[in-house]
């Protein structure tokens, strides 16, 4: 019996003698985290909801969203004054204007860089009837405004029927506090 303990004694000894390891060089030394390396391509972009999707043409599509944003306005600029000019009758003659007194012109050279600006020391909104294109609140209806500067003239009472989503609201409040968004149902 007392062979027996000591066998096993031994062999429990022996087992954590082969499973342990003093070397410590193949274990992390800190936090892990994503592998960035690698060779990674751009597929989408969409700074300002709809303004992609209405303004660069289906061909175009690919090119528009793998160009950097510093190179889309010398690109984009003259199909996105096209675009928008065939679309909205409130840029149908020579010097119409939008609410933020653009022309055509001048407001498809913004629009068509496509990157979503942030202001770090005022108001972060994409318009609340001061403040324009400063960044983007969740409660801030983006795609009325859009319709209201592409369709609304210089007052924002030209061509009524597409001025606005008519959504008005979120479905679910948002919290206070950081996600903000509610859960999903």
């Amino acid at each position: 019996m007392k062979t027996l303990k000591l066998i096993s004694i031994l062999g429990l000894a022996l087992l954590l003698t082969v499973s342990c390891s003093t070397n410590d060089d193949d274990m992390p030394t800190g936090p892990t985290g994503p592998n960035f390396l690698g060779t990674y391509v751009q597929q989408d972009q969409m700074g300002r909801p709809a303004v992609n999707t209405v303004f660069v043409s289906s061909a175009s599509k690919d090119d528009f969203n793998t160009t950097i944003p510093s190179e889309q306005n010398a690109a984009f600029q003259a199909m996105f004054e096209a675009n928008l000019t065939t679309l909205s009758p409130a840029y149908a003659n020579p010097g119409d204007m939008n609410a933020l007194g653009l022309d055509a012109a001048a407001f498809t050279g913004l629009l068509a860089t496509d990157v979503l600006n942030v202001s770090l020391d005022g108001t972060t909104t994409f318009f609340d009837g001061t403040n324009v294109l400063t960044g983007r609140a969740l409660a801030d209806d983006v795609i009325t405004v859009e319709l209201l500067l592409i369709f609304g003239g210089e007052d924002f009472t030209e061509n009524p029927g597409l001025s606005n989503d008519n959504v008005d609201a979120n479905d679910v409040a948002f919290l206070n506090s950081f996600p903000y968004l509610a859960s999903p149902w």
